[in-house]
Protein backbone atom coordinates (compact mmCIF):
# COMPACT_ATOMS: atom_id res chain seq x y z
CA UNK A 1 0.00 0.00 0.00
CA UNK A 2 2.83 2.43 0.83
CA UNK A 3 4.33 1.96 -2.63
CA UNK A 4 0.97 2.65 -4.27
CA UNK A 5 0.53 5.88 -2.30
CA UNK A 6 4.08 7.00 -3.02
CA UNK A 7 3.54 6.30 -6.71
CA UNK A 8 0.41 8.41 -6.65
CA UNK A 9 2.34 11.26 -5.07
CA UNK A 10 4.96 11.16 -7.82
CA UNK A 11 2.27 11.03 -10.51
CA UNK A 12 0.54 14.09 -9.05
CA UNK A 13 3.72 16.12 -9.18
CA UNK A 14 4.20 15.46 -12.87
CA UNK A 15 7.10 17.16 -14.59
CA UNK A 16 6.81 20.91 -14.07
CA UNK A 17 10.38 21.62 -15.14
CA UNK A 18 9.55 21.67 -18.83
CA UNK A 19 6.01 22.96 -18.57
CA UNK A 20 5.01 26.44 -19.72
CA UNK A 21 4.09 28.51 -16.63
CA UNK A 22 0.38 29.13 -16.17
CA UNK A 23 -1.27 32.53 -15.95
CA UNK A 24 -2.30 33.03 -12.33
CA UNK A 25 -5.45 34.67 -11.01
CA UNK A 26 -5.41 38.38 -11.84
CA UNK A 27 -6.30 41.38 -9.67
CA UNK A 28 -9.36 42.13 -11.80
CA UNK A 29 -10.72 38.67 -10.93
CA UNK A 30 -10.37 39.22 -7.17
CA UNK A 31 -12.81 41.07 -4.90
CA UNK A 32 -11.87 42.34 -1.47
CA UNK A 33 -14.26 42.58 1.48
CA UNK A 34 -13.62 45.27 4.11
CA UNK A 35 -15.23 45.32 7.54
CA UNK A 36 -16.06 48.98 8.13
CA UNK A 37 -16.58 48.25 11.84
CA UNK A 38 -12.89 47.29 12.17
CA UNK A 39 -10.34 50.12 11.68
CA UNK A 40 -7.57 47.60 10.97
CA UNK A 41 -9.63 46.07 8.18
CA UNK A 42 -10.24 49.51 6.68
CA UNK A 43 -6.55 50.48 6.80
CA UNK A 44 -5.26 47.17 5.43
CA UNK A 45 -8.00 47.04 2.81
CA UNK A 46 -6.98 50.45 1.47
CA UNK A 47 -3.35 49.36 1.32
CA UNK A 48 -4.17 46.09 -0.41
CA UNK A 49 -6.37 47.81 -2.96
CA UNK A 50 -3.56 50.22 -3.83
CA UNK A 51 -0.77 47.60 -3.94
CA UNK A 52 -2.77 45.14 -6.05
CA UNK A 53 -4.68 47.69 -8.14
CA UNK A 54 -8.05 46.17 -7.24
CA UNK A 55 -10.86 47.74 -9.32
CA UNK A 56 -13.31 49.96 -7.43
CA UNK A 57 -16.16 47.72 -8.54
CA UNK A 58 -14.46 44.77 -6.79
CA UNK A 59 -14.50 46.35 -3.30
CA UNK A 60 -17.33 45.29 -0.98
CA UNK A 61 -17.99 46.96 2.39
CA UNK A 62 -19.71 45.16 5.26
CA UNK A 63 -20.14 45.79 8.98
CA UNK A 64 -19.31 43.05 11.52
CA UNK A 65 -19.07 44.70 14.94
CA UNK A 66 -17.28 43.16 17.88
CA UNK A 67 -14.78 40.93 16.04
CA UNK A 68 -16.54 37.63 16.93
CA UNK A 69 -14.37 34.58 16.38
CA UNK A 70 -17.34 32.63 14.99
CA UNK A 71 -20.61 33.39 13.21
CA UNK A 72 -23.71 31.26 13.49
CA UNK A 73 -24.91 29.87 10.15
CA UNK A 74 -27.87 32.25 9.85
CA UNK A 75 -25.77 35.36 10.42
CA UNK A 76 -23.12 34.06 8.03
CA UNK A 77 -25.71 33.47 5.31
CA UNK A 78 -26.76 37.13 5.51
CA UNK A 79 -23.10 38.16 5.25
CA UNK A 80 -22.54 35.93 2.24
CA UNK A 81 -25.61 37.31 0.50
CA UNK A 82 -24.38 40.85 1.11
CA UNK A 83 -20.95 40.03 -0.33
CA UNK A 84 -22.32 38.18 -3.35
CA UNK A 85 -24.72 41.01 -4.18
CA UNK A 86 -21.72 43.30 -4.74
CA UNK A 87 -19.83 41.01 -7.13
CA UNK A 88 -19.79 40.92 -10.90
CA UNK A 89 -19.71 37.68 -12.94
CA UNK A 90 -15.98 37.93 -13.68
CA UNK A 91 -14.98 37.80 -10.01
CA UNK A 92 -13.44 34.37 -9.43
CA UNK A 93 -12.18 34.82 -5.85
CA UNK A 94 -12.80 36.84 -2.69
CA UNK A 95 -10.38 38.11 -0.04
CA UNK A 96 -11.87 38.87 3.39
CA UNK A 97 -9.66 41.45 5.10
CA UNK A 98 -9.90 40.82 8.84
CA UNK A 99 -8.75 38.30 11.43
CA UNK A 100 -12.12 37.52 13.00
CA UNK A 101 -14.63 36.10 12.32
CA UNK A 102 -12.78 33.11 10.93
CA UNK A 103 -15.23 30.25 11.39
CA UNK A 104 -18.90 29.41 10.93
CA UNK A 105 -19.77 26.85 13.61
CA UNK A 106 -17.30 24.02 12.75
CA UNK A 107 -16.59 25.29 9.22
CA UNK A 108 -13.75 27.59 8.26
CA UNK A 109 -15.26 30.86 7.03
CA UNK A 110 -13.39 30.56 3.73
CA UNK A 111 -14.73 27.04 3.16
CA UNK A 112 -18.25 28.08 4.13
CA UNK A 113 -18.11 30.99 1.71
CA UNK A 114 -16.74 29.02 -1.25
CA UNK A 115 -18.61 25.74 -0.80
CA UNK A 116 -21.59 26.70 1.34
CA UNK A 117 -22.02 25.94 5.04
CA UNK A 118 -21.76 22.19 5.71
CA UNK A 119 -24.01 21.35 8.68
CA UNK A 120 -23.48 17.60 8.26
CA UNK A 121 -19.76 17.99 8.93
CA UNK A 122 -20.57 19.74 12.20
CA UNK A 123 -22.76 16.83 13.30
CA UNK A 124 -19.64 14.62 13.11
CA UNK A 125 -16.46 16.62 12.71
CA UNK A 126 -14.33 13.47 12.54
CA UNK A 127 -16.37 12.02 9.70
CA UNK A 128 -15.07 12.13 6.10
CA UNK A 129 -15.76 15.43 4.36
CA UNK A 130 -17.55 16.33 1.17
CA UNK A 131 -15.17 16.31 -1.82
CA UNK A 132 -14.25 19.58 -3.47
CA UNK A 133 -14.74 19.77 -7.24
CA UNK A 134 -11.71 22.06 -7.34
CA UNK A 135 -9.29 19.49 -5.90
CA UNK A 136 -6.34 19.26 -8.34
CA UNK A 137 -8.57 20.75 -11.05
CA UNK A 138 -7.20 22.26 -14.26
CA UNK A 139 -9.74 25.09 -14.46
CA UNK A 140 -8.52 28.69 -14.48
CA UNK A 141 -11.99 30.18 -13.76
CA UNK A 142 -13.52 28.38 -10.77
CA UNK A 143 -16.63 30.56 -10.49
CA UNK A 144 -17.36 30.61 -14.21
CA UNK A 145 -16.81 26.88 -14.66
CA UNK A 146 -17.56 25.31 -11.26
CA UNK A 147 -19.74 27.95 -9.55
CA UNK A 148 -17.08 28.22 -6.79
CA UNK A 149 -15.64 31.57 -5.79
CA UNK A 150 -12.38 30.80 -4.01
CA UNK A 151 -11.84 32.70 -0.76
CA UNK A 152 -9.02 33.57 1.59
CA UNK A 153 -8.65 35.57 4.81
CA UNK A 154 -5.99 38.26 5.18
CA UNK A 155 -5.42 38.68 8.96
CA UNK A 156 -5.21 42.22 10.32
CA UNK A 157 -4.32 41.87 14.02
CA UNK A 158 -1.28 44.03 13.25
CA UNK A 159 -1.55 46.58 10.44
CA UNK A 160 2.23 46.66 10.08
CA UNK A 161 2.47 42.87 9.76
CA UNK A 162 -0.43 42.81 7.30
CA UNK A 163 1.29 45.40 5.11
CA UNK A 164 4.52 43.40 5.23
CA UNK A 165 2.58 40.29 4.22
CA UNK A 166 1.04 42.15 1.27
CA UNK A 167 4.48 43.40 0.24
CA UNK A 168 5.81 39.81 0.27
CA UNK A 169 2.96 38.72 -1.95
CA UNK A 170 3.52 41.49 -4.48
CA UNK A 171 7.27 40.81 -4.49
CA UNK A 172 6.75 37.12 -5.33
CA UNK A 173 7.69 36.49 -8.94
CA UNK A 174 9.50 39.80 -9.42
CA UNK A 175 12.54 37.61 -10.00
CA UNK A 176 13.16 33.91 -9.58
CA UNK A 177 15.07 33.30 -6.36
CA UNK A 178 16.92 30.13 -5.41
CA UNK A 179 14.54 28.33 -3.06
CA UNK A 180 13.74 25.01 -1.42
CA UNK A 181 10.54 23.16 -0.60
CA UNK A 182 11.00 21.42 2.76
CA UNK A 183 8.92 18.45 3.92
CA UNK A 184 9.35 17.18 7.47
CA UNK A 185 8.49 13.69 8.70
CA UNK A 186 8.35 14.27 12.44
CA UNK A 187 8.27 12.03 15.51
CA UNK A 188 4.54 12.80 15.85
CA UNK A 189 3.22 9.79 13.91
CA UNK A 190 -0.46 10.78 14.25
CA UNK A 191 0.25 14.04 12.42
CA UNK A 192 2.41 12.50 9.68
CA UNK A 193 -0.42 11.22 7.48
CA UNK A 194 0.78 13.36 4.56
CA UNK A 195 4.30 11.96 4.47
CA UNK A 196 3.52 9.49 1.68
CA UNK A 197 2.60 12.45 -0.53
CA UNK A 198 5.83 14.38 -0.11
CA UNK A 199 7.37 15.16 -3.54
CA UNK A 200 10.53 13.24 -4.30
CA UNK A 201 13.78 15.02 -3.39
CA UNK A 202 15.39 16.67 -6.38
CA UNK A 203 15.95 19.90 -8.29
CA UNK A 204 13.98 21.83 -10.91
CA UNK A 205 16.73 23.82 -12.56
CA UNK A 206 14.40 26.05 -14.59
CA UNK A 207 12.80 27.25 -11.34
CA UNK A 208 16.06 27.28 -9.30
CA UNK A 209 14.09 25.13 -6.87
CA UNK A 210 15.09 22.15 -4.71
CA UNK A 211 12.87 19.71 -2.81
CA UNK A 212 14.06 18.11 0.43
CA UNK A 213 12.51 15.60 2.82
CA UNK A 214 13.88 15.59 6.36
CA UNK A 215 13.24 13.32 9.34
CA UNK A 216 13.27 15.85 12.15
CA UNK A 217 10.83 17.72 14.36
CA UNK A 218 11.80 21.22 13.26
CA UNK A 219 13.66 23.00 10.51
CA UNK A 220 16.42 25.27 11.80
CA UNK A 221 18.45 27.99 10.12
CA UNK A 222 17.07 27.59 6.58
CA UNK A 223 17.18 30.84 4.58
CA UNK A 224 15.52 29.86 1.30
CA UNK A 225 12.08 28.47 2.17
CA UNK A 226 9.41 28.40 -0.54
CA UNK A 227 7.31 25.61 1.02
CA UNK A 228 7.45 24.20 4.54
CA UNK A 229 5.01 21.40 5.40
CA UNK A 230 5.13 19.34 8.56
CA UNK A 231 3.04 17.50 11.12
CA UNK A 232 3.29 18.88 14.66
CA UNK A 233 1.01 20.46 17.23
CA UNK A 234 3.44 23.37 17.43
CA UNK A 235 6.47 24.15 15.29
CA UNK A 236 9.70 25.23 16.97
CA UNK A 237 12.57 27.41 15.73
CA UNK A 238 10.50 29.58 13.40
CA UNK A 239 12.58 32.55 14.53
CA UNK A 240 15.67 31.01 12.90
CA UNK A 241 14.13 30.84 9.42
CA UNK A 242 13.85 33.05 6.34
CA UNK A 243 11.05 32.60 3.80
CA UNK A 244 11.26 33.80 0.19
CA UNK A 245 8.43 36.08 -1.03
CA UNK A 246 5.37 33.97 -1.81
CA UNK A 247 6.30 31.15 0.59
CA UNK A 248 3.61 28.68 1.69
CA UNK A 249 3.76 26.94 5.08
CA UNK A 250 1.39 24.82 7.17
CA UNK A 251 1.34 22.15 9.86
CA UNK A 252 -1.04 19.23 10.20
CA UNK A 253 -2.73 19.66 13.58
CA UNK A 254 -6.35 19.84 14.63
CA UNK A 255 -6.82 23.50 15.51
CA UNK A 256 -4.25 25.53 13.57
CA UNK A 257 -7.08 27.41 11.89
CA UNK A 258 -8.61 28.42 15.23
CA UNK A 259 -6.53 31.54 14.83
CA UNK A 260 -7.05 33.25 18.18
CA UNK A 261 -7.91 30.26 20.38
CA UNK A 262 -5.67 27.44 19.11
CA UNK A 263 -3.42 27.55 22.19
CA UNK A 264 -6.38 26.50 24.33
CA UNK A 265 -6.34 23.16 22.49
CA UNK A 266 -3.38 21.49 24.25
CA UNK A 267 -0.94 24.15 23.09
CA UNK A 268 -1.55 23.80 19.36
CA UNK A 269 0.00 26.53 17.23
CA UNK A 270 -2.12 29.04 15.35
CA UNK A 271 -1.53 29.29 11.60
CA UNK A 272 -0.96 33.00 12.22
CA UNK A 273 2.52 32.11 13.47
CA UNK A 274 3.53 31.08 9.94
CA UNK A 275 2.61 34.49 8.55
CA UNK A 276 4.36 36.24 11.43
CA UNK A 277 7.50 34.18 10.69
CA UNK A 278 7.54 35.31 7.05
CA UNK A 279 5.32 32.94 5.05
CA UNK A 280 2.88 34.52 2.59
CA UNK A 281 0.00 32.04 2.92
CA UNK A 282 -1.05 29.18 5.18
CA UNK A 283 -3.89 26.85 6.10
CA UNK A 284 -5.39 25.27 9.20
CA UNK A 285 -8.56 23.59 10.42
CA UNK A 286 -10.92 25.32 12.86
CA UNK A 287 -12.49 22.22 14.44
CA UNK A 288 -11.39 18.65 15.23
CA UNK A 289 -10.95 17.00 11.82
CA UNK A 290 -9.10 13.85 12.93
CA UNK A 291 -6.00 13.24 10.86
CA UNK A 292 -7.45 12.58 7.41
CA UNK A 293 -4.87 13.78 4.93
CA UNK A 294 -7.77 14.84 2.70
CA UNK A 295 -8.65 17.64 5.14
CA UNK A 296 -5.20 19.21 4.79
CA UNK A 297 -3.10 20.46 1.86
CA UNK A 298 -1.76 17.52 -0.15
CA UNK A 299 1.97 18.25 -0.53
CA UNK A 300 2.28 16.90 -4.07
CA UNK A 301 -0.79 18.70 -5.38
CA UNK A 302 0.21 21.97 -3.73
CA UNK A 303 3.75 21.75 -5.04
CA UNK A 304 2.72 20.89 -8.58
CA UNK A 305 0.16 23.65 -8.94
CA UNK A 306 2.26 26.36 -7.32
CA UNK A 307 5.39 25.56 -9.29
CA UNK A 308 3.39 25.42 -12.51
CA UNK A 309 2.30 29.03 -12.02
CA UNK A 310 -0.90 29.06 -9.96
CA UNK A 311 -1.40 31.80 -7.39
CA UNK A 312 -1.33 31.01 -3.68
CA UNK A 313 -5.11 30.91 -3.39
CA UNK A 314 -5.45 28.63 -6.41
CA UNK A 315 -2.69 26.23 -5.39
CA UNK A 316 -3.87 25.97 -1.79
CA UNK A 317 -7.51 25.43 -2.70
CA UNK A 318 -6.57 22.82 -5.32
CA UNK A 319 -4.58 20.90 -2.71
CA UNK A 320 -7.36 20.19 -0.17
CA UNK A 321 -9.76 17.38 -1.07
CA UNK A 322 -12.22 17.87 1.84
CA UNK A 323 -11.93 21.53 2.86
CA UNK A 324 -15.10 22.18 4.92
CA UNK A 325 -13.24 22.62 8.21
CA UNK A 326 -10.36 24.49 6.66
CA UNK A 327 -9.31 28.14 6.74
CA UNK A 328 -7.11 29.59 3.98
CA UNK A 329 -5.14 32.66 5.08
CA UNK A 330 -2.61 35.01 3.53
CA UNK A 331 -2.07 37.03 0.36
CA UNK A 332 -3.97 35.28 -2.43
CA UNK A 333 -2.32 36.67 -5.57
CA UNK A 334 1.27 35.68 -4.73
CA UNK A 335 2.51 33.66 -7.71
CA UNK A 336 6.30 33.22 -7.90
CA UNK A 337 6.23 31.11 -11.06
CA UNK A 338 3.32 32.54 -13.04
CA UNK A 339 3.69 33.57 -16.66
CA UNK A 340 4.20 37.33 -16.80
Amino acid sequence: MARIVAGLAIALVGAPAGAQPATALQSGQLAIVINDADPHSVAVGAYYRQRRNIPTANVVHVRIPGKPHALDPARFQLLKQQIDAGLGPDVQAVLMIWTAPYRVACNGITAAYTLGYDAAQCARTCAPGQPSAYFNAATRRPFSELNMRLSMLLPTESVAQARALIDRGTAAGFRTLPATAYYLATSDSARNTRAAFFPAPGRIAARRLNTRTLRTDALEGARDILIYQTGKAAVDKLDTLDFVPGALADHLTSFGGDLLDSASHAGQMSSLRWLEAGATASYGTVSEPCNYWQKFPNPSVLFKNYVQGNSAIEAYWKSVAWPAQGLFIGEPLAAPYARR
